[in-house]
């Protein structure tokens, strides 16, 4: 008998992300943080994409032309400003609810964003290309890390980019990003990380690599709570992002 096909979706993520749907853009509810983060996150992606593609990012929509996948996109907190910024944007998650919210959202909002109730591998089995792949918080909730980023990387044009950001497997970030956010300040659902499924930058730079992509830049992202803002960062040991690029042909 032929072998199961091989899939990148955990079940259990994918309810408890179904959950809290109506959450997502809410900046004072579950996704709180979220919403906190998103700045800084938000500008390291303009400025890389930029950079980049010869981009002027204080154009009023300097990614006109380029085509962007956000996987994993939630309720689409990235995929509207990339789409405010002129880029053609697919947002694709496996919780037909996240997308649904995601829909609705946009279509208030006069945003355009092709939603899609999809994996990240039936998108690359579809022959999906894209200049520039969003990865943000995801690969810490697959259950296959390997195959989900041999995925992406299939779907990255020669040239293109992918970034990604995730969690450290390091004792500072179970007592910062799990006990402390999750269980003493509550700013998360308990449950929303699982230590065993936290990704050490040395594992995500093979699995990069194994799919044909190099890490160019990277940086820690690190919260002040003094401020109540996060910045970027030298220090990795919690949250950090990276950004890997697809040599060109």
């Amino acid at each position: 008998m032929p072998e199961p096909r091989r899939s990148t979706i955990d079940a259990g993520e994918v309810e408890r992300f179904s959950a809290l749907a109506a959450e997502w853009w809410n900046p004072n509810g579950k996704f709180r943080p979220l919403h906190k983060f998103n700045p800084v996150r938000l500008s390291y992606i303009r400025d890389q994409i930029a950079a980049r593609f010869g981009r002027d990012p204080r154009a009023a929509r300097p990614f006109e032309g380029l085509r962007i996948l956000d996987i994993g996109c939630g309720g689409g907190l990235l995929c509207e400003p990339m789409a405010r910024l002129g880029a053609e944007v697919v947002g694709a998650d496996a919780s037909q609810t996240n997308i649904e919210v995601a829909k609705l959202h946009a279509a208030e909002g006069n945003v355009s964003v092709d939603y899609r109730a999809t994996t990240a591998e039936d998108l690359a089995d579809a022959g999906e290309k894209f200049d520039v792949i969003l990865n943000m918080e995801v690969v810490e909730h697959v259950a296959d890390i390997d195959l989900f980023v041999a995925k992406c990387g299939e779907m990255v044009r020669p040239g293109g980019i992918m970034f990604v950001a995730t969690i450290n497997r390091t004792l500072k970030a179970l007592g910062l990003a799990i006990i402390g956010a999750e269980y003493v300040l509550r700013w998360l659902p308990r449950g929303t990380h699982q230590f065993g499924k936290l990704v050490r930058p040395e594992e995500l730079e093979k699995a990069l690599g194994s799919a044909g992509l190099t890490i160019i830049d990277r940086t820690g992202v690190t919260y002040n709570p003094l401020a109540d803002r996060w910045a970027r960062s030298k220090d990795m040991d919690v949250n950090y992002m990276v950004l890997a690029e697809k040599g060109s042909v």
